[in-house]
């Protein structure tokens, strides 16, 4: 993350899931007061006491984004017990899987409540407080590749990473006077829960590595998924003095997959 930023106190949401706990085990291990926010308080306390074990600067604070009184709460605590926050890193997401016609209501307004909503309701909730702390921070989204190329079966998590990709944007160009640089990591395939749970039947994981000509998907030139810890790597450099001058960008860290678009 750069020595320059090892003290620097951040929080991140989705902390249990696979990309968030290794943000968290990334930023923590350069040095970092960590705030780690999930709404699963079972697994913050299994990340809590790895990072014990490890030495690390790990706090738990079980909250679901999904609701406004729950993230002032738990960013409050976590100003609380660290002091001013200055990097913010949204991880948390889910995904459903079904053709368009098929989404129900419910589908659609839970998949934009989590990793739409949930990502204006934290940036907003912690930048404020960056602007009255007087706080030159940075925020990076955690989106997909899937928000600038269409895939089958997948538009509501497109569409929802897609619209949380242009507020962070947008959020940058109006914060960029206060020193706040916000940028996005859009990964591809990684080696995640989520990613595993879409692997339905004896293919596994082919699909997605070689693509699926049927569904207008390209194959990873590269040859593998991304680890969790690929994409931990793409947000610790936009988080540090390195990208000082990168704001309002998408990173976009597929292995090729979406051919450089």
């Amino acid at each position: 993350m750069g020595t320059a930023n090892s003290d620097k106190v951040a929080l991140v949401t989705g902390a249990a899931g696979g990309i968030g706990r290794a943000v968290v085990l990334a930023l923590a291990g350069a040095g970092a007061p960590v705030a780690a926010v999930d709404i699963d308080g079972e697994a913050l306390g299994v990340l809590e006491r790895q990072a014990r074990d490890e030495g690390l600067d790990v706090a738990g604070f079980a909250a679901d984004v999904t609701s406004a009184a729950q993230t002032e709460a738990a960013v409050a605590a976590a100003e609380n017990r660290f002091g001013p926050i200055h990097h913010l890193v949204n991880t948390a997401g889910v995904l459903c899987s079904s053709p368009a016609l098929e989404l129900t209501e419910d589908d659609w307004e839970r998949t934009f409540a989590v990793n739409t909503t949930a990502v204006f309701r934290v940036s907003a909730t912690v930048t404020r407080r960056m602007v009255a702390h007087g706080v030159r921070g940075a925020v990076v989204t955690v989106a997909s590749n899937a928000a600038n190329v269409p895939r089958m079966n997948m538009s509501a998590y497109s569409a929802s990473k897609a619209a949380a990709a242009a507020w962070t944007k947008n959020l940058g160009l109006e914060l960029a006077a206060h020193g706040i640089r916000c940028n996005v990591v859009g990964p591809g395939s990684t080696d995640t829960p989520m990613l595993r749970s879409l692997w339905t039947d004896a293919s596994g994981p082919s699909g997605s590595l070689d693509g699926v000509p049927s569904q207008y998907r390209l194959g990873i030139p590269l040859g593998r998924f991304a680890a969790p810890a690929d994409i931990a790597d793409a947000v610790t450099f936009l988080l540090s003095d390195r990208a000082a001058h990168i704001t309002m960008h998408d990173l976009i860290v597929d292995g090729g997959a979406t051919l450089g678009r």
